[in-house]
């Protein structure tokens, strides 16, 4: 029987629906609660809402909160192993400003994120700290800027405490792929708190921080989300901006929002969604304000989703997916049959063909994106006699195994001979596949299924077998194919 941290944690895929129907659905969202242990969350409410009328009310200070996460922080850091940069001055200096602002009477410092410590993934960039990518080869850069969505953060009032851990560039499960160190999971710190974006969950899970930042490629905010027992939500490809996210696989890339609460994650998504000059494949839709979305338990009737039509993914509670999962998700199933949902299996033969085209689809964008790594364009050289001693001893010293596998197969992929066999039928079986799921959500309203088919791994279970690691992907790589008119959620 898995632990309980990854109990009813649901990968929802759902298309757009009518707004009365869409505000009962987003109303029952919650998270469950948890055992006590000196650093599991505690029940699901606004840690931003509280922060925000604190400081308003004069009760407590922003030097005071940021004190407090610090303290904690501090405290959980040598277990835990969250973050990689902790910028405490910084934030201390941005606390007391803000009081001096708040005290001088100007109200308009009192943005909806001030006073709300933030995590953001080290693929971000982050101006004047470092954002290596968990990797050696970018070990001491900080760039000039910050990336649209940190920006955003920070013109909301959020303060910056850090840069969390990941699997190198991204690639990766469990975070033991950094090139820093391993991150554990907060509930149980011989386990991993999943991957890639394990530091921007298991920071929030420690309550290091408020919320984080975290990306998704495959899987990567929704399946440590869960596993870490938080709120991690995986927007629709194109909702936010990408500037200034490391690329990974550029066509699947998405900044996700990780939180304790549902409140607080809408909040985040909130900000940091809408349209950006500087990526051109952001989206210009208006963005909805996704809190007012949120209805109080207390103003719902005893079968708030009346009407909603749901669809449990048959394949997804087969073969190799643990009894306790497969227990999991009946009983959430069950849950909202009782709150008027009508809750059906539906067959998506499809499903298993997502993975293979996944990973042949991110390695090639892979190959192509991490090109620039060679030690002249950017990255740490290394001392060589020639040019092409400089790309492969920078490469060699400044990259690790899981980015050097998949570059060389992504290259393998798209080169001569091989380019129809691979990439092509991997963009047509994304293409038949996308199709698949668009036509099970004509018929229902939401498609429900694991986040992962097994709760946290041991650390180091699966380092070194890969293909097993791979397979843990399988749950949530099926719906990175970008659906043109679905959101994308985990709760």
């Amino acid at each position: 029987m898995p632990p309980p941290l990854q109990a009813h944690r649901l990968l929802i895929s759902h298309r757009r629906l009518p707004t009365p129907a869409r505000r009962r659905f987003t109303a029952v969202s919650s998270l469950q609660s948890a055992p006590a242990t000196t650093l599991a969350p505690g029940p699901a409410t606004s840690s931003i809402l509280s922060i925000r009328e604190s400081l308003l009310s004069g009760e407590r200070t922003a030097a005071d909160i940021t004190s407090e996460y610090l303290s904690r922080l501090r405290r959980t850091e040598p277990s835990v192993r969250s973050f990689i940069h902790v910028a405490d001055a910084a934030a201390e200096r941005e606390a007391e400003e803000l009081d001096r602002r708040i005290a001088s009477g100007e109200k308009d410092a009192v943005g909806p994120l001030a006073g709300v410590l933030v995590g953001i993934k080290d693929n971000l960039c982050t101006a004047n700290m470092p954002s290596t990518g968990g990797s050696r080869i970018l070990d001491g850069y900080r760039p000039a800027y910050d990336a649209t969505a940190v920006r955003r953060l920070r013109d909301a009032g959020a303060i910056v405490v850090g840069k969390t851990n990941l699997d190198e560039f991204g690639m990766g499960s469990t975070t033991e792929g950094s090139a820093f160190q391993v991150t554990t999971n907060p509930w149980d710190d011989s386990r991993v708190p999943g991957g890639s974006s394990g530091g921007s969950a298991s920071a929030v899970s420690a309550r290091q921080c408020v919320v984080s930042l975290g990306s998704d490629t495959g899987g990567s905010v929704r399946q440590p989300a869960s596993f870490c027992g938080v709120v991690g939500l995986k927007p629709t490809y194109g909702r936010v901006s990408r500037f200034g996210l490391m690329a990974y696989a550029s066509s699947l890339d998405v900044v996700g929002c990780l939180g304790s609460s549902v409140f607080d994650t809408a909040t985040i998504l909130s900000v940091v969604a809408g349209h950006d000059k500087m990526d051109s494949t952001s989206s210009s839709q208006d963005v909805p304000d996704y809190v007012s979305e949120l209805v109080s338990l207390d103003l719902l009737e005893s079968k708030p989703l009346n009407g909603l039509r749901i669809g449990i993914i048959q394949e997804t509670l087969g073969e190799g997916v643990d009894t306790g999962v497969i227990s999991s998700i009946k009983d959430a199933a069950s849950h909202l049959e009782h709150l008027g949902s009508v809750v059906e299996e539906v067959s998506l033969p499809s499903f298993s063909l997502g993975l293979p085209a996944y990973y042949i689809l991110a390695s090639s964008e892979a190959s192509s994106n991490l090109s620039r790594y060679d030690g002249i364009r950017y990255g740490r050289q290394v001392s060589a006699d020639d040019l092409n001693e400089i790309y492969g001893e920078s490469r060699a010293d400044g990259l690790g195994h899981e980015v050097k596998m998949r570059i060389l197969m992504g290259t393998y992929a798209l080169s001569a001979g091989y380019y129809d066999a691979y990439y092509k039928r991997a963009q047509q079986v994304r293409t038949l596949v996308k199709e698949s799921f668009k036509g099970a959500l004509e018929r229902y309203d939401i498609l429900i299924s694991p986040a992962a088919p097994s709760a946290a791994y041991k650390i180091g279970e699966k380092i070194n077998d890969p293909l097993a690691m791979y397979a843990g992907d399988i749950m949530t790589v099926f719906n990175t194919f970008s659906f043109v008119d679905v959101d994308l959620c985990l709760l």
